[in-house]
């Protein structure tokens, strides 16, 4: 039996959590990272299908990327444009400013009924759904949306609960890391270092004037893990404060 810790998660759950945030931050490629998250999620709990949903509630628009567990192709934003228009469970939830984690049948009585049970378990095998809000981002709503056949526990919630705060981190970190490469794209190619792709969004962030509360804030992430981030990244580029540190960056072309 395996040994079980607080919020009834078990030590896998936590290696789980381990795992995850290690593979998020070595991987440098914004455009597949979440296809690494959802991988990880369909193997973790036995899932049909991930979803992860950026809805701007103002607008009544949605976007999304799914995997099923491999890409479900650009039909997927079609099918988050009309759940949207339907006004799925989990669209009013959002507005309404809740960002706790969800099991979709807890929102509506009448989910094994609807149009959006109908299509979920004839298109992809999935009879229930979680949500996970990803709170505190500007702009649209993001949030995933995980289905899979037979019912999510209350285990599966906690656990969902538990990874909230590292997906929120992992989307604010393949944010930053897009908007890098499209800054990048605009400009000569950048010389080659050893800065991890972490480091690198930090030090980004640092040129730009944020102290490391502002970083920690934009990477949802604690000043304590920025400072560190900071500590490597000076020892790596030979400097010790952070005016030299970016003086020595945008000299070398590190950053713009």
């Amino acid at each position: 039996m395996p040994e079980r810790q607080g919020h009834g998660l078990r030590a896998w759950d936590y290696e789980f959590m381990l795992d995850l945030t290690m593979a998020v931050l070595e991987h440098d490629d914004p455009e597949s990272l979440w296809h690494l998250v959802s991988a990880h999620l369909v193997d973790a709990l036995g899932l049909n299908t991930v979803v992860f949903a950026s809805i701007d509630l103002r607008r009544a628009r949605g976007e999304a990327r799914g995997w099923a567990p491999r890409s479900l192709g650009q039909g997927v934003n079609e099918v988050v444009q009309r759940r949207v228009r339907q006004h799925h469970p989990l669209v009013p939830y959002l507005a309404s400013g809740a960002h706790h984690p969800v099991i979709v049948r807890e929102l509506t009585d009448r989910w094994r009924e609807s149009a959006w049970y109908s299509e979920a378990r004839r298109d992809f095998g999935t009879t229930q759904q979680l949500g996970i809000p990803l709170p505190g981002a500007d702009g649209p709503q993001g949030g995933l949306v995980l289905g899979r056949t037979g019912d999510f526990s209350e285990h599966d919630l906690a656990f969902a609960t538990r990874i909230q705060p590292l997906l929120t981190a992992a989307d604010r970190h393949i944010r930053e890391l897009r908007r890098l490469r499209e800054t990048a794209a605009a400009g000569p190619t950048p010389p080659r270092h050893d800065l991890t792709p972490r480091e690198l969004t930090v030090l980004v962030l640092l040129a730009e004037g944020l102290t490391a509360s502002g970083i920690a804030r934009r990477l949802a992430i604690s000043p304590h893990t920025v400072n560190r981030h900071l500590e490597k990244v000076y020892r790596k580029l030979g400097t010790n404060n952070r005016v030299s540190t970016v003086l020595t960056a945008k000299h070398a072309g590190i950053v713009p």
